[in-house]
């Protein structure tokens, strides 16, 4: 995948040539390996019109940062355990940062 950042937005391309916008919401460290979260683009800003967590249009995005060929690259997590331990890192922080701020 390639990337192109611009401020907390990113577009990447996956293996198929398609490219997304992504508002890259945070980035965590779990186990050794670096994990950002992103949000659908056209979602972003909408007012929660996004749509309801399991529905496969769209939602939270997590992918992890791998080294390769020298390079730094975000992959998708294949492994359903990891992604789940992994989400709930991340509805921690979330949940933490609310509530450090009220």
């Amino acid at each position: 995948m390639s990337e192109e950042f611009s401020g907390n937005f990113v577009s990447l391309t996956d293996e198929e040539g398609n490219e997304i916008e992504l508002e890259h919401l945070d980035t965590i460290e779990y186990n050794g390996s670096g994990y950002m979260a992103f949000f659908p683009a056209e979602y972003a800003g909408e007012g929660g019109s996004a749509p309801e967590a399991g529905d496969d249009e769209g939602g939270l995005i997590i992918l992890k940062a791998v080294e390769v060929d020298g390079e730094e690259q975000l992959a998708t997590l294949d492994d359903e355990s990891e992604l789940e331990a992994v989400y709930q890192q991340f509805m921690e922080e979330l949940f933490d940062d609310e509530e450090d701020g009220e």
